[in-house]
């Protein structure tokens, strides 16, 4: 399930099309469980990371796997922010919609355990694989090493 917070509404999202996505990435991936996402502001991202991870700032997406007795009925939860999100998308030259995918796909490889901060690029490779498969622009992980796109130029 989509919620989308009322601060952070968007004409440019669609909860049908992103719970159409959701789906299909969850089956993609192999996980187990449905996924209830929160697309919200940058001030509640903010909230969420200094509460869970102890950092005090604003992030685009947050992963909160369920406990393993309930895994198969529920995977976890993931928060977005849209401004974040919104400023992504300019960044890279895609539209709002296209970020939060990539922000959703690479949310849900995190419910399904994988960490690019401990792995050795194993998370790297199955985001471009399912990226490529789900038509999506580059993943969060591989435009860390590229530059971003520049309006008015050629990327």
């Amino acid at each position: 399930m989509i919620t989308i917070d009322p601060a952070a509404e968007s004409q440019a999202l669609s909860k049908s099309a992103l719970s159409r996505f959701a789906s299909s990435a969850r089956r993609a991936i192999g996980l187990a469980g449905e996924v209830d996402i929160l697309l919200s502001t940058d001030d509640e991202l903010k909230r969420l990371n200094r509460a869970f991870r102890g950092k005090n700032k604003p992030t685009d997406v947050l992963s909160f796997p369920a406990p393993a007795e309930i895994a198969d009925e529920h995977a976890g939860d993931l928060a977005i922010s849209v401004e974040t999100a919104a400023r992504q998308a300019r960044s890279f030259g895609h539209t709002l919609a296209e970020e939060i995918r990539v922000l959703i796909l690479h949310g849900l490889l995190h419910l399904n355990g994988m960490d690019h901060e401990t792995d050795q690029g194993e998370m790297a490779a199955r985001e471009a694989e399912l990226r490529a498969g789900l038509r999506l622009p580059a993943t969060l992980i591989e435009r860390t090493h590229q530059p971003a796109h520049k309006p008015g130029r050629r990327a």
